[in-house]
């Protein structure tokens, strides 16, 4: 598995569907994916999945015209997630990799479109596909350009995903279907993150450098022992850690939400960085002028993320990245 840093030949993306999930907020949520979906095109090509014709019609009004849109059966909308993670061989080819997907956990009823989909997109946009028989989401790990992944006890090792799984059996699933030679072991995800039982992709980014940016609190802070440990974790691993101390809340369909600005997606070129806007003009500052600094050689676009957020994630969350075949600009 290429890290995200590496040249992308498109992104995959899913427009916003379930009801129990958004509730009022539905509409803002398209808005903020469509706003993605949109800077995105600018740097590479966006191919967005939509789950029947009446989704493609208001998918079509709020896209621009750049942006491909294909109809395949859907239960959600977090391509990050269910959608395949893609690798490459040494020769160039590329192949789709289709973990199973049973809703983090099962914490929402149907699911099986959801996972019907990821197998469809790995064969559409895969050389060659492969059936992983262990539950995964994308966004529980991530890699860098040495082939280290690294993800979180909290999530892989959760009895709701893979129960008769221990370590060892992740480690080497790792190994197997994503090529990884070294897997790095953090604690636990943010307290306050929704749904996916601490995803790694809601604290921590490789950038360009190979660096981990790591999300960081202050003495006192819910989540400072949680992040402390992950980065004495990490700094034992080898790595080399880059704290990032800032984080926002925002009210949505009253409830408090926390927001991660580490949940940007890189694409070509460019990082999309979510934005609290209104609820916290402050970091959104803060945050943008830390990500220009460890992210020097991109443009740094922000979108509004705050609907994001009371869904349970950032523009990482619902993209996934098709890697460029090796050999290709």
């Amino acid at each position: 598995m290429p890290p995200e840093t590496a040249h992308h030949e498109r992104t995959l993306m899913a427009w916003p569907c379930r009801r129990e999930l958004w509730g009022a907020e539905l509409a803002a949520a398209k808005a903020e994916y469509a706003a993605v979906a949109n800077a995105l095109v600018d740097f590479e090509p966006v191919t967005m999945v939509v789950s029947g014709p009446v989704d493609q019609n208001e998918a079509r009004s709020a896209l621009t015209g750049a942006i491909e849109i294909i109809e395949v059966p859907l239960d959600d909308s977090w391509m990050r997630d269910n959608g395949p993670v893609f690798c490459l061989e040494r020769g160039g080819r590329r192949a789709g990799v289709h973990f199973r997907f049973n809703a983090w956990g099962q914490k929402f009823e149907k699911w099986d479109r959801d996972e019907d989909a990821g197998a469809t997109l790995a064969v559409r946009y895969g050389d060659e596909s492969y059936q992983a028989p262990l539950v995964l989401e994308g966004g529980s790990v991530i890699v860098d350009e040495k082939g280290r992944s690294v993800t979180t006890e909290q999530c892989l090792l959760h009895p709701n995903r893979n129960p008769d799984l221990g370590r060892g059996d992740v480690e080497r699933a790792l190994r197997d279907y994503l090529g990884a030679r070294e897997v790095v072991w953090l604690g636990r995800g943010l307290r306050e993150d929704r749904d996916t039982d601490g995803h790694v992709d809601l604290i921590a980014l490789f950038n360009d450098a190979g660096s981990l940016l790591l999300q960081s609190r202050p003495p006192g802070d819910p989540d400072h022992e949680a992040m402390a440990e992950n980065r004495e974790r990490a700094v034992r691993a080898g790595l080399d850690v880059i704290d990032f101390p800032t984080l926002a809340h925002a009210q949505v369909g009253g409830r408090t939400v926390v927001h991660s600005y580490l949940n940007l997606y890189l694409c070509n070129g460019a990082a999309i960085v979510p934005l609290a806007g209104a609820a916290s003009p402050a970091t959104d500052e803060e945050a943008l002028d830390l990500l220009s600094k460890w992210l020097p050689d991109r443009q740094i676009l922000g979108t509004p993320g705050c609907t994001l957020a009371f869904g349970g994630g950032g523009p990482h969350c619902i993209t996934q990245q098709v890697p460029a075949r090796l050999g290709r600009a």
